[in-house]
């Protein structure tokens, strides 16, 4: 068939590989997977193995394979024979994220273990903005200091029953004045700047996802800001994490933003490294 297009995003912790069939006039995607694995190589061929035998394919389907992320870079020979070619991170991220979106122009947030920003708008190339260190690395190493917690899905059910009010302080909690009308209340004048000695581990769970999630969601308005648009792609691991949907509804509301956590948006990346290899390729709707 030699009709199928795969992309591989090579992390630190996962591997994540997507496909296209380019053999169909709409060039589906098929359903991505994801691999745990410390050694990248391991990783590679185990997702590789997984993606055929799930999908029913075999080596002669493949036409091209593209790698991407940190740990492509440890990708120096073909896989099964396969020529692999590497896109780079940030055209990844912005081709993913108008893909899933459906979107002509935004700013696309990949929230990984750090978070990046990129400018994405269709028929240009992506332009890498910056970022923030604070991340899923951020998450997990604050949850195991506080927490003796390092698994993001762990730590965030615990935080399901938190309190933000035993952590963080408020606007409300200082001042009189209503700075955004009808929102002093939730308007976080400082992350864990009014922690109780009675905070539970609940409250504490809650309390280090929102202050996460929070920076990610102010540095990226500033970022729109500048390009003078509203609407912001998040993708990447951390956007599926339950609380992100609380978290950035209630920044849309604050500062007029259109925050989008699209379907399959974890796999943001490596859709987009695999929709480079693509000859022809039409958004999702």
């Amino acid at each position: 068939m030699d009709n199928i297009i795969i992309g591989i995003d090579i992390g630190g912790s996962t591997t994540k590989i997507v496909g296209f069939n380019i053999g169909n006039p709409d060039c589906p995607l098929m359903t991505p997977i994801l691999v745990r694995a410390t050694d990248p190589i391991t990783s590679v061929y185990g997702a590789f193995g997984k993606f055929l035998d799930q999908n029913g394919l075999d080596l002669s389907d493949i036409s091209r394979v593209m790698v991407t992320g940190a740990g492509s870079s440890y990708i120096s020979k073909p896989i099964y024979g396969l020529e692999c070619r590497h896109v780079e991170e940030f055209k990844s991220i912005g081709l993913g994220g108008l893909y899933l979106s459906g979107l002509d122009r935004a700013l696309v947030t990949s929230c990984g273990t750090g978070t990046a920003l990129v400018y994405a708008e269709a028929g240009q190339e992506p332009v890498y903005l910056g970022g923030t260190g604070v991340g899923g690395g951020t998450l997990v190493g604050l949850s195991k200091k506080m927490l003796s917690m390092d698994n993001v899905d762990h730590v965030s059910e615990l935080a399901k029953n938190g309190n933000l009010s035993n952590v963080d302080l408020k606007i409300s909690d200082i001042t009189k004045s209503d700075i955004l009308p009808g929102f002093s209340d939730v308007m976080t004048a400082s992350n864990f700047g009014s922690i109780s000695d009675l905070a539970t581990r609940e409250d504490i769970a809650l309390g280090i996802i929102n202050m996460v999630f929070e920076t990610i969601g102010m540095v990226s308005i500033f970022a729109a800001r500048n390009y003078q648009i509203k609407d912001v792609i998040l993708t990447g691991n951390l956007s599926v994490v339950i609380q992100a949907k609380t978290v950035f509804d209630t920044l849309n509301q604050m500062f007029d933003m259109n925050f989008i956590i699209p379907d399959n948006s974890a796999f943001g990346t490596v859709i987009g490294a695999a929709l480079a290899g693509c000859v022809r390729r039409k958004p999702q709707k």
